[in-house]
């Protein structure tokens, strides 16, 4: 087993070699520059360490890995389109600096190129990891559409914000997972425990994501701080101040994330000092815990050493306490 560092210094050695400047270059140098951002590749390197977990070298898994993370940055090229952002990690989005027609064609692409990574596996693997790929990308784009609806809805509830993060952000940390595993040849009870422990964690990971959003440092986060609030998303944090709110307070949150006024800053520390107050915020950080405790729970399944399920513990609690 290798460092998380280790593997991620792996991944972006193979991501380097895999070039996708092509002509017409104003079709592939978008690609190569989302790519090329950065990010926490958290992702590929959950597809390589589950590979090495279940006793495979890990660079079969690499081109899985990079499947993951070309389709995990097609998605992210689409939803900055469809959120209007101007910054991804720091960096201007694909659409800001090129232009929203480029943004959509890029990305298309970039969906076709993913699924052509599996070309490299033989054709049992292929299918399995094609099978999963499948599922899990539909998944994802219902998990948008969710996200999409729930911001000109007043009435989301827990259950159904839970239900959007977990097919926007959790089935595809699981999926990483559990495509180490298919590489690795593990056996089909060891797959689906390890996207379990993916699928929790990558819900975990979600809710951090949204307290990060509002209390993150901007030097850090690498996406505009309050972003959720200024686009009047019903996150975790907004539906628990709602629920821990007196009558009066529901009305002013409510009016408060149906306005779009001149000055965002004032409506973001107004947000912020609501969840704060109301107890929302606390209980944020809670939830975080909870789903992390239920991904630990799954490790007892799985038929792997007591030291391996310690790494993968580690990672996750290292996951629950970012600030990036």
């Amino acid at each position: 087993m290798l460092s998380i560092e280790k593997y991620q210094e792996e991944f972006i050695n193979y991501l380097k070699d895999y070039s996708t400047v092509n002509e017409p270059r104003n079709l592939y140098e978008p690609i190569d520059y989302i790519l090329g951002l950065g990010g926490k590749r958290l992702r590929p390197v959950l597809t390589l360490m589950t590979a090495d977990i279940f006793n495979s070298n890990y660079k079969e898994a690499l081109n899985a890995a990079l499947s993951i993370e070309v389709f995990h940055n097609f998605s992210l090229v689409h939803d900055d389109i469809m959120d209007d952002a101007p910054l991804r990690r720091g960096e201007q989005t694909v659409h800001e600096k090129w232009d929203i027609n480029t943004g959509i064609l890029s990305g298309d692409a970039m969906l076709i190129m993913a699924y052509q990574l599996f070309e490299n596996y033989e054709p049992s693997t292929f299918q399995a990891l094609a099978k999963l790929f499948s599922k899990t990308a539909l998944e994802v784009c219902e998990g948008q559409q969710y996200d999409v609806d729930f911001e000109t809805r007043n009435d989301v509830t827990i259950p159904e914000y839970l239900k959007m993060i977990e097919y926007k952000t959790a089935v595809l940390v699981g999926a990483a997972m559990k495509m180490g595993a298919i590489v690795a040849n593990a056996s089909e009870a060891d797959q689906n425990s390890i996207y379990e422990f993916g699928r929790h964690l990558g819900i975990a990971f979600q809710l951090q994501d949204d307290y990060l959003d509002a209390f993150g440092d901007p030097k850090t986060f690498g996406k505009q701080v309050g972003g959720d609030i200024i686009e009047n998303k019903k996150t975790y944090l907004y539906l628990k101040a709602l629920e821990f709110s007196n009558e009066k307070d529901q009305v002013e949150l409510s009016q408060l994330f149906a306005s779009n006024p001149e000055n965002i800053d004032t409506k973001i520390e107004i947000a912020k000092q609501f969840f704060t107050t109301s107890g929302s915020a606390e209980a944020t950080k809670e939830a975080i815990k909870e789903y992390t405790n239920k991904a630990f729970a799954v490790l007892n399944d799985l038929n792997i050493s007591e030291d391996k399920k310690d790494i993968l513990k580690t990672f996750g609690e290292n996951l629950m306490n970012r600030t990036v």
